[in-house]
């Protein structure tokens, strides 16, 4: 146990989200707790992540949800462990959530240096629904960037996808996105990635510009009877020499393609019982899959080493699309990523709110308001004696 690792939760506590402070001490070993000397209030050390109010061992937790993102089904751990089919399906939406949060914190923090995003949508056909999840990816990091789902494949779709990629990425002069043929890409794009420009000294608002060099890609299949028979790539946005240089610099291909995010859908697919084309877990919630969606998205960028990274010609070790990005130095174990705290914002005391300002003309006189007798207290007395 490490308290110098840790931070108060409680809301109410002035030095809540500081970690390092000196104010966290050890409160007990045997049922690991933590107490705050700011606020005087003890904490379990399972405060905030993936096993708090769980009494079900650790190990065997990581063990099911450690199989549950690798694609196993979900009725062999029920065989195996001999549980209940709703707590596993419980323990993988709650896994979903804590992963959700560490992609939020950890990825979604504007630290990617992205220079070439491909985007794609997967389509899940579940009980009486139909489902689109659409992907977005880094090519150079392999690094699964943002992801959403919906009953429909729209401009909203897109629109909330890149503005979760963008969230990622860091400012850059020149970037390359790799799409398909879907018409709601190239406007969506222009949309997420613009900043505010000032124009002109003085007051007055500031204009949304596009990133300079921004490039669109887009690579059209056709097929006939289930089988491709042409390619189409055009440049949308940008210019073809700028695109081409892009596409060369990070190492994507001589030509523009979507083959790594295809790639990525592959991998979803293979490990996510839903997204599957025949199947008997057909998805029946968008909760449901969209927890399954962060769960293997974030184990997929933190936890397993990537083949094509951990070859020579890159890292020449095992490396994972979280490591190649920069975002961690090694690689992580089911558990420290289930038992990760997600540090809330800094608690700053409320600041006073203005006095508001009286409008229109002061009065001349200001008038008091006459004085009301003050009300008899307790029960009123039965008899009133007459005055002599």
């Amino acid at each position: 146990m490490d308290a110098s690792e840790q931070f108060c939760p409680n809301e109410a506590c002035s030095a809540r989200g500081e970690v390092g402070a000196g104010n966290i001490s050890i409160h007990g070993r045997k049922r690991p707790r933590y107490k705050c000397h700011s606020c005087k209030k003890t904490f379990s050390a399972r405060k905030g992540t993936f096993f708090e109010g769980l009494r079900t061992e650790e190990e065997k937790v990581t063990m099911v949800v450690t199989l549950l993102s690798y694609g196993c089904p979900l009725q062999a751990i029920v065989h195996a462990f001999g549980l209940d089919e709703r707590t596993v399906a419980a323990w993988q939406k709650r896994a979903g959530e804590q992963c959700q949060r560490v992609h939020i914190a950890l990825v979604e923090a504007g630290k990617v240096k992205s220079q070439h995003i491909q985007a794609d949508e997967i389509r899940a056909k579940g009980r009486k629904i139909i489902v689109w999840m659409a992907l977005a990816m880094d090519v150079t990091t392999r690094l699964w960037l943002a992801g959403t789902v919906s009953q429909h494949r729209d401009h909203t779709l897109i629109d909330r996808l890149l503005q979760h990629a963008r969230a990622c990425c860091q400012f850059v002069q020149g970037l390359l996105v790799s799409t398909d043929g879907f018409a709601a890409y190239p406007k969506s794009v222009v949309r997420a990635f613009r900043e505010k420009v000032k124009k002109q000294a003085g007051r007055g608002r500031c204009a949304l510009e596009a990133w300079p060099e921004l490039c669109i890609a887009t690579v059209i299949k056709h097929t006939k009877k289930k089988r491709g028979v042409e390619i189409t790539r055009k440049v949308a946005r940008g210019t073809h020499e700028k695109a081409k240089e892009l596409l060369l610099l990070t190492k994507a291909g001589a030509e523009f393609n979507t083959a790594f995010i295809e790639r990525l859908n592959g991998t979803f697919r293979e490990r996510l019982a839903s997204l599957t084309r025949k199947c008997r877990h057909a998805a029946a919630r968008m909760e449901t899959l969209e927890a399954g969606m962060y769960l293997i998205g974030c184990t997929y960028n933190f936890c397993f080493p990537h083949q094509e990274l951990s070859k020579k010609a890159y890292f020449g070790g095992p490396t994972t699309p979280a490591m190649a990005a920069a975002l961690t130095d090694h690689i992580w174990g089911m558990r420290e990523l289930l038992m990760y705290k997600v540090v809330p914002p800094l608690c700053r005391p409320a600041e006073p709110a203005p006095l508001k300002r009286s409008r229109g003309r002061p009065p001349k006189c200001v008038q008091a308001a006459p004085a009301q007798p003050k009300r008899s207290r307790g029960r009123p007395p039965k008899y009133i004696l007459a005055q002599v």
